[in-house]
């Protein structure tokens, strides 16, 4: 699953992380790619900026076997493959190749899996690594933050996604859109929430995120809010996001 969202500040990285650990205390193997050259998800997720030798970075530009740069974390059951702040330069060096837009997808293909769910943290931009993202996720998640320009730019990304179905991956579902940092004493958070939903319908997650200070905290102690504070509203909604996902896959294969 591709977390995926243009701009930036709506929760895409907070969601990859908490969502990947809350999918791993429901007993999965789950992998969470960092695809951003800021690296947020990494840190998160306790990986120091100066141990990121093997990253993916090294695996879409210098064949590194995507097995090597997987590591597990602190969370039982999670893993990461961590990025570096040189995947900022993978653009260029991978943008005059044939097949540029498939360069995670064949690292993928090559390695050994065995992962129940594999969720891609992507950069908050339209790009060439957001393409390879899109190219091999089999479906993507779209945080919005509950605030006026909610909408905004969403039909832009909803016509990339449209556009890589069509040219790259024509497998690629929407699994939906997930509201990020709802406040409920915030009036104008209810009438996004509402404008959101009459305009995408069930296409919207029934979870929402609220906006709490435990999971603005969690990552400066280099966890997810799930194991910072497993009784926090914030941790208690990324398991109904999980739970809600693992619902809908699994009625998917009936």
């Amino acid at each position: 699953m591709a977390i995926v969202n243009q701009k930036g500040g709506v929760g895409k990285t907070t969601t990859a992380i908490n969502l990947a650990a809350a999918l791993a205390e429901h007993e999965q193997r789950v992998l969470l790619i960092d695809m951003d050259p800021q690296g947020n998800a990494s840190t998160g997720l306790g990986v120091p900026r100066d141990d990121r030798s093997r990253s993916t970075y090294h695996v879409m530009t210098e064949n590194l076997p995507f097995d090597d740069a997987v590591r597990p974390t602190r969370v039982r059951g999670l893993y990461i493959l961590p990025s570096h702040s040189d995947l900022a330069a993978a653009e260029m060096e991978i943008g005059h190749t044939e097949g540029r837009t498939r360069v995670l997808t064949q690292a993928i293909e090559a390695a050994n899996g065995g992962f129940d769910y594999v969720l891609i943290d992507c950069p908050p931009a339209l790009n060439l690594l957001t393409l390879n993202a899109l190219a091999v996720a089999r479906s993507i998640i779209v945080p919005l933050q509950c605030e006026f320009f909610a909408l905004e730019g969403l039909s832009q990304l909803l016509k990339t996604v449209e556009m890589a179905k069509a040219g790259i991956n024509p497998k690629l579902a929407i699994d939906g859109v997930v509201l990020t940092m709802y406040d409920k004493r915030n009036r104008l958070s209810a009438q996004v929430a509402d404008d959101v939903r009459s305009h995408l319908g069930r296409a919207v997650f029934d979870t929402v995120i609220p906006r709490n200070v435990r999971i603005a905290e969690a990552p400066s102690f280099a966890e997810p809010v799930t194991t910072y504070d497993p009784s926090s509203q914030g941790s208690k909604a990324y398991r109904r996001l999980a739970r809600e996902i693992l619902r809908k896959h699994a009625e998917r294969k009936k």
